[in-house]
């Protein structure tokens, strides 16, 4: 096929010899089947921030910090500069987490390299040796999906304990291949300490494969990995040894606003009171 304008430079610099098919056209990339030497590999092209379409992409960028002052102060400020180091940023971010998830025992494409905007890594294949299939397109038994559902949950436990949130995690972003699940696509992945947005899209990536399974698996509905591991990890108790319950009890008791607002009032007053005797005591001393 013809070769796309942004991989042209990786074959004049000798990294990739030949562009064989396009394999997806996504939200924030498009990836292609390349060749690179003996090895077939894929190559990811991030689309320019002006033409992704990955909404409210801000709150994944949340609590992402560079390492560099100037950089941090560009990104800030939306200078051109700061721009071009936002959409690095971007891109390294998942170079970065591919590195850190697979360190952690998460099943992850292994990463060659990110140049220029496109991603090198390594293509995930059936038994057969053609692309693997997303978990969308996979039918199971219950049994199976049990199974993967605990593999994908444990997946998601290591990624949290390394302080990370796939945070658009779902049956669209796991390949399956002859060993299992695989995790992919990753430039959103947020820091689970400085993002606010953390919790919530824990939840939401829980959910996703929960109800995907679930259609095979049904007796996984009803279960609650999601409040469980996030509850455990607030509390410093999660590890990558955690066995998980699916069970959490949620608790019930609303707070009295109403009781508070009046014990700060009444803390307020105390303080005041204190204050007025301080200033008396001094006046006497005087």
């Amino acid at each position: 096929m013809k070769t796309p304008k942004r991989i042209q430079p990786l074959i004049d610099d000798g990294l990739v010899d030949e562009v064989i098919s396009q394999l997806m056209s996504g939200k924030e990339a498009t990836v292609f089947m390349v060749r690179c030497g003996s090895e077939i590999r894929c190559a990811k092209v991030y689309k320019e921030a002006n033409k992704r379409s990955f909404k409210k992409a801000a709150q994944y960028q949340e609590g992402r910090k560079s390492r560099n002052s100037r950089r941090a102060r560009a990104m800030e400020k939306g200078s051109k500069y700061g721009r071009n180091q936002q959409e690095e940023a971007w891109q390294n971010a998942e170079v970065d987490a591919l590195y850190t998830l697979a360190e952690a025992g998460v099943r992850v494409p292994h990463p060659f390299g990110c140049f220029e905007g496109v991603l090198l890594m390594e293509l995930i294949t059936d038994e057969a040796g053609d692309v693997a299939p997303r978990l969308n397109d996979v039918v199971m038994s219950k049994e199976q999906a049990i199974e993967d559902h605990e593999q994908v949950i444990d997946y998601i436990v290591r990624m949290l304990c390394v302080g990370i949130v796939h945070g658009d995690l779902s049956e669209f972003n796991v390949l399956v291949d002859e060993y299992g699940p695989v995790i992919i696509d990753l430039p959103q992945a947020v820091d689970a300490s400085a993002n606010n947005n953390a919790k919530a899209m824990l939840m939401r990536d829980v959910a996703n494969i929960t109800n995907y399974y679930g259609q095979f698996a049904p007796a996984l509905l009803s279960s609650k990995y999601g409040l469980e591991m996030w509850a455990l990890y607030e509390s410093g108790e999660l590890t990558f040894e955690t066995k998980l319950t699916g069970l959490f009890n949620e608790s019930t008791i609303s707070a009295d606003v109403d009781n508070v607002i009046e014990e700060i009032k009444a803390a307020f007053m105390e303080e005041q009171d204190r204050i007025q005797r301080i200033a008396e005591a001094n006046e006497i001393d005087e």
